[in-house]
């Protein structure tokens, strides 16, 4: 029973690490595909003008990089228009796009607005101390005026406890990010959250309430 016990506990924490790996593994794929790709064409083009790709390397490999970067500055402003949604929508329909794309925007600090992952601080498991934790969503909980905080395992966060929290207890720590966050887990607590962002203590009544956020983030996109 004990062997079982062991092997469940074995296989369950192999798959949160499969899963935590798995966006970085698809980005880095999709990635080195793009780039393989221009890498050809700029080969073949070399070819077509007459240059011998192998002879001018370093010409090369920087026009790769420049179309490269030129691809991907021009793919960030189509997913923000109506033809990038659709296109977001069309893909949205094969199974299992919707939950990697999910995954993948957790570490994307880029983020802003409603779609941002919010380091916040949250009052309620102790008499007077605070947790920091994790908003992956800024949508309102299934519970009226609750909204879903994750609280992460440190020093490896692959693994935590989501809680739906009262509003009214929620604070947002604006300057810090999902980035801040990870490396304030992996320290343990040795870093503090004030040396990670190079910041001051402040009172507990500075930080911004989630209401307050929510409001001025809407008025934003208005």
């Amino acid at each position: 029973m004990k062997n079982n016990r062991t092997l469940k506990h074995v296989i369950e924490t192999a798959l949160q690490g499969l899963f935590g790996l798995l966006p970085i593994v698809i980005t880095v794929v999709v990635i080195l595909w793009l780039y393989r790709k221009i890498d050809q064409l700029v080969g073949w083009v070399f070819e077509m003008v007459g240059f011998i790709p192998q002879n001018h390397q370093f010409l090369w490999t920087l026009v790769v990089l420049i179309l490269f970067g030129v691809l991907l500055y021009f793919m960030g402003h189509l997913v923000q228009t109506r033809t990038g949604s659709l296109i977001q929508n069309l893909m949205g329909k094969i199974p299992g796009y919707k939950t990697i794309k999910d995954m993948i925007n957790i570490f994307n600090s880029s983020k802003k607005g409603e779609h941002r992952v919010l380091v916040v601080a949250i009052k309620g498991f102790t008499m007077e101390g605070y947790n920091i934790g994790l908003m992956y969503s800024q949508k309102e909980s299934i519970i009226k005026g609750h909204y879903t905080v994750t609280l992460s395992m440190s020093p490896i966060p692959n693994g935590g406890f989501m809680f739906e929290v009262p509003q009214e207890n929620i604070y947002v720590i604006e300057d810090a990010t999902f980035d801040d966050n990870l490396q304030y887990l992996l320290s343990m607590g040795v870093k503090s959250l004030t040396e990670v962002l190079k910041t001051e203590p402040h009172a507990i009544d500075n930080f911004t309430p989630l209401t307050k956020w929510i409001e001025r983030s809407k008025k934003h996109q208005e």
